[in-house]
């Protein structure tokens, strides 16, 4: 095959997870098939070169990707989407199938123009459907993010969907109908989730100063980082929690840690200079807790599995956590009484049924890339 991944952004230069699912994906496809991958230049040198196997074909130059409060840019996603046409037009026949991250939507659209009146097929990643989420995001703008949204899912395309989480919302919102025609039906939406390198997790080195229950991710409102504080108030009182990451909750969680009985207990750290920094955490944390109610799929609960956590959740309808955890950790209803039976239980030993480290592997690069190998084969037909 011939696979070009059409996204602004280029791991390891941006380091999100979008961008490493198409360096993971594509790094291994690249031994059997021809990868392209059209981002903006983040690097040095030519514009075209040859990374991990791959060939980066650089569309448009490198710019500030995020506006105030760490939202990304509209301008820059449109800017990339009207710089990507052309060239990809010029060049469509030099590929089987394009496979576009649908966030920031635009690059999907922009692939649409590339190959009219062609039959190269256009393959989508859907890492979250946002719905109501845009009202939080974006405010008064928000019914741009909610029509933009709404277009992309209508374009002719094949989608893949990270869990079946992400699955059914795209599913769901394919079904209104409204002025523009369906979007596609749950049977089209294939699932390929994201994955990691088990083997990097069980060989990277525990912290020296452990935490006895660790969170890592973003602080903001979704991840209900408040309710495990409060939840870790009731818990063991010779027990601690170290929260890794940053974000625009950060000075009002800190407050209510501040306010706490466990304020002795309770740690901050930012976010952490390199991955493997909070994979050491991880490796040393016998429980990881993100009562997140909302995730299109939750890697660090993968990444967690992989370590060997007892990992906690929450089940929530929005949340793709209880699919991913299964039954190899808790995902208790996202309550602040019951993440505290929860967070009791794990510190006086229970373990879930199944080993976490085995549910971990299913997520291995390996395996997912063979997924979406599949998935792209199934899009040429």
């Amino acid at each position: 095959m011939r696979i070009a991944f059409l996204s602004n952004v280029v791991y390891p230069w941006v380091n999100g997870g979008a961008e490493k699912r198409i360096h993971e994906i594509g790094s291994r496809l690249a031994e059997d098939h021809a990868v392209t991958v059209y981002p903006r230049k983040f690097w040095d040198g030519p514009d075209e070169i040859d990374h991990h196997g791959m060939t980066l074909r650089a569309v448009a130059p490198e710019t500030d990707l995020y506006v105030e409060e760490g939202r990304r840019s509209i301008t820059e996603a449109i800017d990339y989407a009207a710089r990507l046409t052309p060239p990809l037009r010029r060049s469509i026949d030099d590929h089987d199938v394009l496979v576009a991250s649908v966030f920031p939507y635009f690059p999907v659209l922009a692939a649409s123009l590339a190959r009219l009146r062609t039959d190269t097929p256009l393959v989508t990643t859907w890492h979250e459907v946002w719905g109501e989420y845009w009202d939080d995001y974006l405010g008064r703008l928000a019914i741009g993010g909610r029509v933009t949204e709404h277009v992309t899912a209508r374009v002719p395309q094949h989608p893949i969907a990270v869990s079946g989480v992400t699955a059914d919302r795209l599913a769901q919102l394919g079904s209104d109908r409204a002025i523009l025609p369906s979007g596609p039906d749950r049977a089209d939406i294939a699932v390929v989730p994201n994955g990691i390198d088990v083997a990097q997790v069980r060989e990277t080195d525990p912290a020296d100063d452990p935490a006895d229950v660790l969170y890592a991710g973003r602080l903001i409102a979704d991840k209900r980082v408040d309710r495990l504080i409060d939840a870790f108030e009731q818990v063991a009182s010779d027990a601690t929690l170290r929260i890794v990451g940053d974000g625009p909750k950060r000075d009002e969680l800190e407050r209510q840690a501040r306010r706490s009985p466990a304020s002795d207990r309770i740690e901050f750290t930012g976010f952490l200079d390199e991955y493997t920094d909070v994979l050491r955490e991880m490796r040393a944390a016998p429980i990881f807790a993100s009562p997140s109610t909302r995730e299109g799929f939750g890697i660090t609960y993968v990444e967690a599995m992989a370590a060997d956590c007892t990992v906690i959740g929450a089940d929530h309808p929005e949340s793709a956590a209880g699919e991913v955890i299964a039954d190899a950790g808790f995902v208790p209803e996202p309550t602040t009484d019951a993440l505290a039976d929860t967070l009791d239980r794990a510190l006086s030993g229970e373990r879930p049924p199944t080993d976490p480290t085995a549910r971990a592997a299913e997520y291995d690069w390996d395996a997912i890339a063979r997924m979406a190998e599949r998935a792209y084969r199934d899009a040429i037909g």
